[in-house]
C-alpha cells in the first residue's frame, strides 16, 4: 500500500446521457482525493441519445465508441482491452453503483492477494420482478457453475489486468467473468457494495438479457467441464447409446429367428435409432475436439468493431 495505486475504471454506457456527467464526477472526485493514478473509460455501446456529443465535453476521460449496440459484454471487452493500469474497475453506467465503493475493492483485493473481487449487491434498490428473476438466475447458477459468488450480476467488481490475458468475452458473458477466471486458476473474492436506486434513465435489462444470460451459463457450464475435451461427453454419451443399440439389437434378432418380421418389429427401428445416434455424437465428439486444439492454436476475431476512440485530457 506504500506505492501509489495504478486504475483503469471501464464503464459501459448505452443511452445514459441524463448520467454520463454525475458519474463521471463521482468517479473524479474519488479517485482525486485518494491519490490514484487512474484513467476513466467510457465505452459509447452506439448510443442513440446525445450521450456520445455530451461524453466529449467531459475531462480526464478516455472515450470509446462502438459502431452499433453490440452489448454490454462487448463494450465491457472493448473498455478493458483498452485499460493500461495494473488494475480494472468495471461498474455500470446508470449510477447505481456507488464510486465510493472503489477504494474498499482497491484495499480488499491488496490485503487479500486476489486476483477478483466482486461487488454484491446484498441490499438492491431494484424493482421486485428484477429483484426475483436475479435471485433465480443467481440460484441457477449456484447449483451448475459454482462460482461462490453471490451476485455475479453486479457490473461493480475489481481485476488485476493479467485476468484478461487470452481472454474475450460475449454475449453475456461479463456476469460469468469471475467463474470463467476461476476455471483458469485464478483467486476469487466478494464484498458487500452499496447499491442505488436508479434516477435517470432507462433500464436495459429485460427477459432477452435474462434468456441469453441463461444460455450463456451453460456455455460456461460446458467450458467448465469439457472445454478441453468435449470428447468426454459426446462420445461417453454416444458409447451408451450404441450399447442401448447393441442390446436392441439382440433382442431385434431373438424376435427375428421367432419369426417377427422386421418391417412390422418396433425394436428393429428402434436399434437402428440408437446405433445412429450414438455412432454421430461419438463423431462429433471427435470433431469437437479437434476444433478445440484449432480454438487455442489460433487467433479469435472480436465480436465487435471499435469506430474511433478519442482521449480528453487536462490542461497541465
Amino acid at each position: 500500500m506504500t506505492e501509489q495505486i495504478q486504475v483503469s475504471i471501464v464503464v459501459p454506457i448505452f443511452n445514459e446521457a441524463a448520467n454520463v456527467i454525475n458519474l463521471h464526477k463521482e468517479i473524479n472526485d474519488i479517485c482525486v482525493s485518494q491519490g490514484f493514478i487512474y484513467e476513466i473509460i467510457f465505452v459509447d455501446d452506439g448510443s442513440t441519445d446525445n450521450t456520445h456529443e455530451i461524453c466529449k465535453t467531459i475531462k480526464p476521460l478516455k472515450l470509446i465508441r462502438l459502431r452499433r449496440n453490440f452489448g454490454q459484454t462487448a463494450a465491457m471487452d472493448a473498455g478493458i482491452k483498452a485499460a493500461q493500469y495494473p488494475l480494472i474497475i468495471t461498474m455500470d453506467g446508470d449510477c447505481q453503483n456507488d464510486p465510493a465503493d472503489i477504494p474498499r475493492l482497491i484495499n480488499y483485493i491488496i490485503e487479500n492477494d486476489l486476483d477478483v473481487v466482486s461487488g454484491w449487491r446484498k441490499n438492491r434498490k431494484d424493482n421486485i420482478l428484477k429483484r426475483i428473476t436475479s435471485r433465480g438466475a443467481n440460484f441457477l447458477r449456484y447449483i451448475i457453475i459454482k462460482d461462490n459468488i453471490n451476485d455475479s450480476g453486479c457490473s461493480l467488481k475489481i481485476y488485476k489486468k493479467g485476468c484478461f490475458k487470452n481472454l474475450n468475452l460475449y454475449g453475456e458473458m461479463h456476469r460469468f467473468i469471475p467463474a470463467l477466471l476461476k476455471i483458469k486458476g485464478f483467486k476469487i473474492g466478494e464484498i458487500i457494495v452499496n447499491h442505488r436506486p436508479r434516477t435517470a434513465g432507462k433500464t436495459k435489462y429485460n427477459w432477452k438479457r435474462t434468456f441469453k444470460g441463461f444460455l450463456d451459463m451453460l456455455s460456461v457450464w460446458f467450458w467448465h467441464k469439457y472445454a478441453v475435451r468435449p470428447l468426454h461427453l459426446l462420445g461417453s454419451i454416444g458409447i451408451v447409446m450404441l450399447l442401448f443399440g447393441t442390446a436392441s439389437g439382440v433382442l431385434t434378432t431373438i424376435n427375428y429367428i421367432n419369426g417377427q418380421s422386421l418391417t412390422d418389429d418396433f425394436q428393429a427401428f428402434l436399434t437402428l435409432a440408437f446405433l445412429f445416434t450414438g455412432l454421430f455424437l461419438f463423431i462429433f465428439g471427435l470433431i469437437g475436439d479437434i476444433l478445440c486444439k484449432l480454438y487455442f492454436g489460433s487467433a479469435i476475431d472480436m465480436p465487435y468493431s471499435i469506430k474511433d476512440i478519442m482521449e480528453n485530457r487536462e490542461i497541465e
